[in-house]
């Protein structure tokens, strides 16, 4: 750790790793996204292993959801993300997914918030848009997360940026998350690299920092 300006600046991941400046988030584990996946079920016990080392070493862990609106409340933001998912081309064509209380949008049996722990529920593709998260986060003295869940290319790399502009350091754990295209889940881990504005690791490397009691 070095401090400039008065401040603790960390300087790498062990620098970061303390239930007192890091929380965990858990992105999008729910059963409509997961099904989609050929590989769900493994990004399910990759992020299992790591809540588990973060629930071991008293780190906060928020959960968030993706929730899409009744099509007669979806506007135009709304309507082309709609269609852009679903692959059609008329507003017409568009089938209600991921709605409140519907089981596509439940997290998936395995990845549930334990005692101490929430769930946020979003709109956009970035956790810190219409949720809480940032303010919740200020107020525990966070300035750091981890980032696990799916889809990489699609809604933690939006999660990513988002944060860094808020005054986060984003750390993704890379193979606790998934996706469906596997080329834009690795133009955005070039990007993270290119611009410099998140910490990338694995699982093997992060669950012991996790783990470790202070």
């Amino acid at each position: 750790m070095r401090l400039g300006n008065g401040v603790d600046i960390p300087e790498n991941l062990d620098d970061l790793c303390s239930p007192r400046r890091m929380a965990v988030i858990v992105y999008d584990m729910q059963v409509g996204v997961l099904s989609q996946l050929e590989d769900g079920e493994e990004i399910i016990a990759r992020v299992e292993r790591v809540v588990r080392a973060a629930r071991r070493g008293g780190y906060p862990v928020i959960f968030l959801r993706h929730m899409f609106l009744p099509l007669r409340l979806s506007g135009v933001y709304a309507l082309r993300m709609a269609m852009a998912w679903q692959r059609v081309d008329s507003v017409d064509d568009l089938k209600p997914i991921l709605q409140r209380d519907t089981p596509g949008f439940q997290l998936v049996p395995q990845l549930q918030p334990g005692p101490g722990e929430t769930v946020f529920d979003k709109t956009s593709m970035s956790a810190f848009e219409g949720t809480p998260l940032a303010a919740v986060l200020r107020d525990l003295g966070i300035v750091s997360y981890a980032i696990v869940g799916v889809a990489l290319e699609i809604g933690v790399a939006p999660t990513v940026t988002h944060s860094t502009d808020l005054g986060f350091v984003p750390v993704v754990i890379q193979d606790a998350c998934g996706g469906k295209d596997k080329e834009a889940m690795a133009r955005a881990l070039d990007d993270f690299a290119f611009q410099g504005n998140a910490v990338v690791t694995d699982i093997d490397t992060i669950v012991p920092l996790l783990e470790r009691a202070e």
